[in-house]
């Protein structure tokens, strides 16, 4: 447990204790002011000043109270002595008031006298350095010494080991320095050193372990003011006189010899650099396991002989010892006072030049800063060095000062941000110990807007830490009361604190306060964005514990009234939308779904605001209502209609299959084509006469595509002397080559095979003849020209055309290619049987086609 929590328990723990120490300090005018609890340390010449924990009665401070029993003194059996430390005890409390630097320690009361005892009041300490240098020096002797032996005489050994330790608190026995304490320990020293010689103008003189102090915020103080001596103001690098440690002086009135500079002893004098000196061997003796390089023992020869081999002991000492303090250290420890740093100097060094240090620096000093500064530190310099200072410091060092400033509403809001931190790495058994009192404090206390704010964003990770008991006393309370706040960062605030922290509500509350106040707050910010989307949040998260009727009543013309294009708020009412149609506990119909979800999301599909996957979620969320409304409506209307027994119900269906509406590939036969048939003069000249134009039946026969005879060849206006049923033609034919020589079922030199147009009726069609013979080329008569066809290619004429020159061949072609239907040919329905020629050269066709391509054929022939 950190040294700051041994007062929490002062009063209930140390009852006993402090009737005790009460007994000893009875006469003493300082009970008066001060309530005195047990003995925790020893400071100063000897260790004769005993330090209590103590608080004072006016406003329950916590302190420590110093006692001297003038008794010790009396062991020197002479009264002039004993007065003689009794006046220098009561002069270095005096000198201690005089001085007042963060780094000396703080009276808190002038020093009281009584028949048998001194007393002053401090700042808490937790121990002297000696006090806990003793536990280390006797753990290394048990350690070299006790644990070789056996049986009895290592009891025996232990118990006079334990003998000759110094008087040290129980506390400080396990008590083990980190490295970054020491390093802001002696900088500390150091800086008080400082202050003395450049600020105070006196030399201390007595810099050993019994002078230096350690608070309960781990703050190394520099007390033992008792050899003061001041120095020339006008030249303080001078030596001024100074007595040596002699042994007709008692040695509590005399500094500490195994910590003093050789020029004292040797020349009687001493200087700023004599103090340097003795820091310096305060450094050894921290890295020597607690012994002091060199102990004398009170003994002027013994210190004489072990001083001329300090120079080998300090050498030996250097690994010790952290590398970029080495040389400063050896410098300090050195005989040649020359050669030794300043304080000023020594505060420069690499070793110190330290983020946390820096940091730990100015908390120290942090009062004296203005509330810019401190706000400045607490919220940037102090969040930054946290994660670099160890644990143990926390709660030591910066924990109390963070607490001394809850009080202060101007600096709170800065303060907060570390205290949120520290909430955050604290286990369960430390918030219980060290904070929960004070974040009552806080809880209870007027705060300011960025205060309350800040509270209210880290309310979840208090909650985690808080005991169930004080959630529901002392947070719920502050929390509700946030919603009634006149400022809009509180509201929205409230309004994320209870999105983060409704698990530990209960659906009572949720129901009658939550949901009220948050309705309440976006009614009243509307149009702020933020703040819309923190009410979305909320409700998203608590309408699980919230009643169905409410969330159909209250949250659904919440949503309804949201206007703002921001795509996360769109976003964000999708997923509350989307959640009340899956979870069918919510009951969300497709009546609702239709009148009041799908008109109010179907508008934020062309929202330019939306990106591709927030586009995508809010459609396939459509389109999944969509489909429900459409499987309800279906099976309802499906159920209304089956009393109804008219066809009318299938009709949809029927269009629906309908091969009309068939959407299928286009089909294309490689190396296909339909050539036109050539015309006639006489075609000619019944195409000029007609009024028509467009398709074939339009501009050859008169008759536009659109008359309803368009889909029969009329040549009645260009030939009035052939009878009606010669008038009518038959489906011109396809002829297809081969498309190798190889192909079976060919027929070469008997003609191409025919094949009917589907269009003609089921009497006139007739079988083709497969041939994949390779195609053969032949003259085409007396008119001089030659008939090509490539291979794959169709050519649509006249079968007269073909058999009335039967001297010529023409290719065979087979295929089993499906009927072809050119545009014109779709149209053709329903065709009368044409009278079939049995002699004369058209006796290879018939119809009225035949015979006119013949007559046509014959004219020309004669022409020729």
């Amino acid at each position: 447990m950190p040294a700051g929590t041994m007062f929490a328990k002062f009063k209930s723990t140390n009852v006993a204790a402090s009737t005790a120490t009460q007994a000893v300090a009875d006469g003493n005018p300082i009970t008066q002011y001060f309530e005195i609890g047990k003995p925790v340390a020893c400071a100063g010449p000897e260790l004769v000043w005993r330090i209590h924990d103590a608080y004072r009665k006016s406003d329950n401070k916590e302190c420590s109270v110093f006692i001297f029993e003038k008794k010790i003194a009396e062991k020197l059996h002479k009264p002039r002595r004993k007065e003689t430390i009794t006046e220098l005890l009561k002069s270095s409390v005096k000198t201690l008031e005089r001085f007042r630097h963060p780094r000396i320690l703080q009276i808190y009361h002038t020093v009281e006298e009584s028949a048998d005892t001194l007393a002053f009041a401090s700042e808490p300490i937790f121990a002297s350095l000696s006090n806990v240098l003793a536990f280390h020096e006797s753990k290394t002797y048990e350690a070299t010494n006790v644990a070789p032996a056996a049986g009895g005489a290592a009891a025996s050994q232990a118990q006079a080991a334990a003998n000759t330790l110094p008087q040290r608190p129980a506390h400080a026995k396990e008590y083990n320095f980190l490295d970054m304490e020491l390093k802001y320990g002696f900088l500390q020293l150091t800086e008080a050193l400082a202050y003395l010689h450049y600020s105070g103008h006196v030399i201390h003189r007595n810099v050993c372990p019994s002078s230096i102090l350690i608070t309960k915020r781990g703050i190394w103080k520099l007390a033992g003011m008792e050899y003061v001596e001041r120095m020339n103001e006008n030249d303080l690098n001078s030596s001024i006189p100074c007595p040596p440690w002699s042994n007709r002086v008692s040695k509590m009135a005399q500094p500490n010899l195994d910590f003093m500079a050789p020029e004292t002893q040797s020349t009687s004098k001493c200087s700023l650099l004599s103090d340097m000196f003795s820091l310096g061997m305060v450094i050894c003796a921290v890295f020597n396991n607690g012994r002091p390089l060199i102990q004398a023992g009170n003994s002027t020869s013994n210190y004489a002989k072990q001083m001329e081999t300090l120079d080998d002991l300090v050498h030996k000492l250097m690994p010790r010892l952290p590398i970029a303090l080495q040389e400063a250290t050896s410098r300090m420890a050195s005989r040649d006072a020359t050669a030794r740093p300043t304080a000023q100097l020594l505060q420069l060094i690499k070793y110190f030049i330290d983020t946390p240090i820096n940091a730990l620096k100015f908390l120290d000093v942090v009062n004296m800063k203005d509330t810019q500064q401190k706000s400045q530190f607490y919220k940037t310099t102090l969040i930054e060095a946290m994660p670099m200072i160890p644990r143990k410091l926390w709660w030591q060092n910066i924990w109390p000062m963070l607490k001394s400033e809850i009080n202060n509403n101007e600096v709170l809001a800065a303060v907060l941000q570390p205290v949120m931190l520290f909430v955050q790495e604290a286990t369960l058994t430390e918030y219980d110990t060290l904070m929960a009192a004070t974040m009552k404090v806080i809880y209870n206390t007027p705060k300011s807007i960025q205060a309350s704010v800040t509270i209210l964003e880290n309310l979840h990770l208090i909650i985690e830490k808080t005991k169930p008991e004080d959630v529901t006393t002392d947070i719920m309370p502050m929390l509700f009361y946030s919603f009634d706040g006149s400022t809009i960062q509180v509201q929205s605030a409230a309004v994320v604190a209870v999105a983060n922290v409704f698990d530990s509500i209960d659906e009572l509350s949720i129901r009658r306060m939550v949901l009220p106040k948050v309705k309440q707050v976006f009614e009243k910010n509307i149009t702020d964005p933020k703040i819309v989307q923190n009410v979305l949040m909320c409700i998203e998260r608590v309408m699980d514990r919230m009643e169905r009727a409410q969330v159909m009543d209250e949250v659904l013309p919440l949503l309804a009234n949201i206007r703002i294009p921001d795509p996360d708020i769109i976003m964000r009412t999708v997923r509350i939308y989307h959640k009340l149609f899956v979870d069918k506990t919510y009951g969300l119909t497709v009546e609702t779904m239709a009148t009041n979800v799908l008109p109010l999301l179907i508008p934020h599909t062309v929202n330019p605001s939306l990106n591709f996957e927030q586009y995508c979620y809010l459609l396939e969320v459509l389109q999944q209502m969509l489909e429900a409304i459409d499987r309800q409506q279906r099976n309802k209307l499906k159920l209304d209609n089956l009393s109804m027994a008219s066809p009318e119900r299938h009709r949809t269906l029927r269009h629906q299959f309908s091969t009309d509406n068939m959407n299928a590939p286009p089909f294309n036969i490689p190396n296909l084509r339909i050539d036109q048939r050539k015309t006639s003069s006489a075609e000619d000249m019944a195409r000029k006469n007609s009024g028509g134009s467009g398709m074939l039946g339009g501009w050859w026969f008169g008759c536009s595509p659109s008359s309803p005879d368009s889909n029969f060849l009329r040549v009645g206006n260009v030939f009035p002397n052939r009878r009606l049923s010669d008038n009518t033609l038959m489906t011109p034919k396809i002829r297809i080559a081969p498309s190798c020589a190889s192909s079976p079922g060919g027929t070469p030199g008997s003609g191409l095979p025919t094949r009917r147009h589907s269009s003609i009726g089921p009497q006139e069609r007739r079988g083709s003849t497969i041939n994949l013979s390779p195609p053969t080329y032949g003259a085409r008569g007396s008119s001089g020209s030659s008939l090509s066809v490539p291979s794959t290619s169709v050519y649509v004429k006249s079968p007269l055309l073909y058999s009335q020159k039967q001297g010529g061949s023409m290719p065979n072609t087979s295929s089993s290619v499906p009927f072809l239907l050119s545009s014109s040919m779709q149209s053709i329905r329903s065709r009368r049987q044409s009278t079939v020629l049995s002699s004369g050269p058209l006796g290879s066709g018939s119809g009225l086609l035949q015979q006119l391509g013949s007559g046509m054929y014959q004219l020309f022939s004669g022409r020729n």
